[in-house]
């Protein structure tokens, strides 16, 4: 006998696996709770809010966190998390890449990738590559999808020429807009061409330092998640969940490799959406949008680093999904920036668990939250 699945959990499981970086192989099995002792009790700024993150917990996850912010002020809540840890951010990453692209007066999207980087033959633009249309595909990385591949290779570093070669021998996608990490790579490599200098410093002086996120940072080759943080887990299918905390994010570089917080994460997406990091024209480039089929949502789009979604009963919202081994992560945005919402997990994800991760999501940017708290902001 079959259970009944919300449409709700199909596309939204669907999301997962379009936006959600590289470990692909992972199943439902999840870390219990207890395997992240950093909080004894679940804490909370917002009752409604800690209501939703105890529900995601209840899906089988090892820990969540989320913030929601509005013209209201901001609301967090945490279970199996320490209050405002770091985690990797996976595909978020993608959205901080595409900025520092579209920054640079010297690169116009429409350009061919050869004009920066001759090792690319194929006839794509810049725009393809931030849009996810240049039907390029990913090449395999051992650590992110087997427990035995993590264990020998969760050290090893990646150039990220190698890991272009090893795309570029690749055949293409069928489909039109297909997600891929090597577009986001190739982005990076052509931002150190222009600037001469690297992707993760380029991140820092123009977007972690000037909005202050103190909890964002581009590791490097570093395995370690720095500051207060819940580890990672992930079963690769086999129904063990182990710890894959340590893990050198170098296979990453441009896609999927920054470290960061909810609260970091809602201040980017503010400053980015309300005009703080890009030029009008710049801006409108960046959330002009495409269909994106393949991100499994009825009525997705893609415009440079960001993912227009619908919201039930109408309207639309700027998103982006993300994953790293033991870590998801999901922003939701409205058009302005005026109101934000982020969560993440740790351990493997269901189809539960994002069907609850998205109703935070939409709830936080369809609304100022609780009822207490919308009164309180409007008599203010």
């Amino acid at each position: 006998m079959r259970t009944p699945v919300s449409r709700r959990a199909v596309l939204t499981a669907g999301m997962a696996s379009a936006l959600a970086g590289s470990a692909k192989g992972q199943a439902a099995a999840s870390a219990p709770a207890s395997r992240n002792p950093v909080t004894p009790a679940s804490t909370s700024a917002d009752g409604d809010l800690q209501r939703q993150v105890d529900a995601i917990l209840a899906t089988g996850v090892a820990g969540v966190g989320a913030e929601v912010m509005s013209p209201c002020g901001r609301r967090h809540a945490f279970a199996g998390t320490p209050h405002d840890g770091r985690f990797r951010i996976g595909s978020l990453t993608k959205t901080f890449t595409a900025v520092v692209a579209l920054q640079l007066p010297d690169l116009t999207v429409d350009t061919p990738v050869r004009h920066w980087l001759p090792e690319v033959t194929r006839d794509i633009t810049v725009r393809d590559l931030l849009r996810h249309t240049s039907r390029l595909l990913d090449p395999g990385i051992p650590a992110l999808t087997s427990a035995q591949g993590y264990r020998a290779q969760r050290l090893r570093g990646y150039a990220p020429q190698e890991l272009a070669r090893a795309a570029l021998r690749l055949g293409t996608a069928p489909e039109a807009w297909s997600y891929a990490n090597t577009n986001y790579l190739l982005t990076a490599m052509i931002i150190e061409r222009i600037t001469g200098r690297s992707w993760a410093e380029e991140i820092t002086d123009r977007i972690i330092r000037p909005l202050g996120l103190d909890a964002t940072r581009a590791p490097g080759e570093s395995p370690f998640v720095a500051g207060p943080h819940a580890r990672g887990w992930a079963s690769f299918g086999t129904g063990t969940p182990i710890d894959v905390t340590l893990l050198n994010p170098s296979m990453a570089v441009g896609s999927g490799a920054l470290l960061s917080s909810v609260r970091d994460l809602g201040s980017f997406y503010s400053a980015l959406l309300g005009g703080e990091l890009l030029t009008p024209p710049r801006l409108a480039e960046m959330t002009a949008t495409v269909p994106a089929p393949g991100i499994g949502i009825d009525g997705a789009r893609y415009g440079l680093g960001l993912a227009e979604l619908p919201l039930p009963g109408g309207g639309s919202f700027y998103s982006h999904f993300g994953e790293l081994l033991g870590y998801h992560a999901w922003a939701g945005a409205t058009a302005d920036g005026s109101r934000t919402a982020i969560v993440y997990v740790t351990g493997d994800v269901t189809r539960a668990t994002m069907s609850a991760m998205s109703a935070l999501i939409e709830d936080g940017v369809r609304s100022a939250g609780s009822a207490a708290v919308g009164r309180a902001c409007h008599a203010n």
